[in-house]
């Protein structure tokens, strides 16, 4: 609905991406490797026994194409939850690795989104990315959910035992990862490289559209976007995404074609080009029982 209500600059930032510079293309598809090296990293990390390298990594590489199967991060979860399970983790552990990957992804992308604002604070306007007038019903969303949950802690006994029984493995899993002094590294160092390097990949593709942002505010514009759009279900953040990124650089500076040129070559490079292969290996993993 969007796209169709601003087909207009959409077309004019197909038209522009034929001005692209290549080394940086190329420079942004390197560092999308390198993102799923700092996946494997963190992935590590979350774990005390050691995971088979060369696997650790396709799988990662395969995650992503499941990723844009399934709603929020659920693919990519579902894929690496099975493959932990495979390499002998008991299910309560594998799933306890996965929240704290999951919880350390998303403390070094807020805290690298806080840090560079400090730094930055004229940056971005970020009320453009979320409207005033949205912070009330999202506020008063989020604590009808907190009231529903506590309210089915306090009431259903077996969903009160089954979090108690979680908490408990999760912390114990947490315990024994931050006294290996390796593994902490790995967990913590991964889940800032990660979104460190996603923000460099856009800044690269920036550069080569020469989209006229300062490069700290280009990476702001897309922690910021990416951590407003983390709640929203869609596969992969196809549309979200987007949308939230466009808006993000629009509002650091950038014109409207040429942001939504960098937003089309972002996505091309980081989900649309890794697809198909991500796909193939993934088939493969299956098969050799991998996963």
């Amino acid at each position: 609905m969007v796209a169709v209500r601003h087909r207009s600059v959409l077309a004019e930032g197909f038209a522009h991406l034929g001005t692209a510079a290549w080394p940086w293309l190329l420079a942004a598809a390197g560092a999308t490797c390198l993102t799923w090296v700092a996946a494997a990293c963190t992935r590590q990390g979350a774990v005390v026994e050691r995971l088979p390298r060369r696997r650790l990594l396709a799988t990662q590489f395969a995650a992503g194409a499941a990723n844009h199967l399934l709603p929020t991060g659920l693919g990519a979860s579902a894929v690496n939850l099975r493959f932990m399970t495979v390499c002998g983790l008991p299910l309560a552990r594998s799933s306890a690795a996965l929240a704290l990957y999951l919880l350390a992804e998303s403390v070094g992308r807020v805290a690298l989104l806080g840090a560079l604002l400090l730094a930055f604070p004229g940056a971005l306007r970020l009320g453009t990315l979320v409207p005033e007038t949205a912070f009330g019903p999202l506020l008063a969303g989020a604590a009808v959910l907190v009231v529903v949950a506590a309210a089915v802690l306090v009431l259903v006994r077996r969903v009160r035992s089954a979090v108690l029984t979680f908490l408990r493995t999760a912390l114990g899993e947490a315990r024994s990862v931050h006294t290996r002094p390796a593994r902490a590294l790995a967990l913590w160092g991964g889940s800032f490289a990660f979104p460190a390097l996603q923000a460099t990949v856009l800044v690269l593709v920036g550069k080569s559209l020469g989209l006229d942002v300062p490069l700290a505010h280009m990476a702001v514009a897309y922690l910021a976007a990416t951590v407003a759009v983390a709640l929203v279900p869609t596969p992969g953040g196809i549309g979200s995404v987007e949308a939230a990124l466009v808006v993000a650089l629009v509002a650091a500076g950038g014109p409207a074609a040429v942001a939504t040129a960098v937003v089309l070559a972002f996505r091309v490079i980081t989900v649309w080009l890794p697809l198909v292969p991500g796909a193939l290996t993934l088939g493969a993993l299956v098969r050799l029982k991998v996963i």
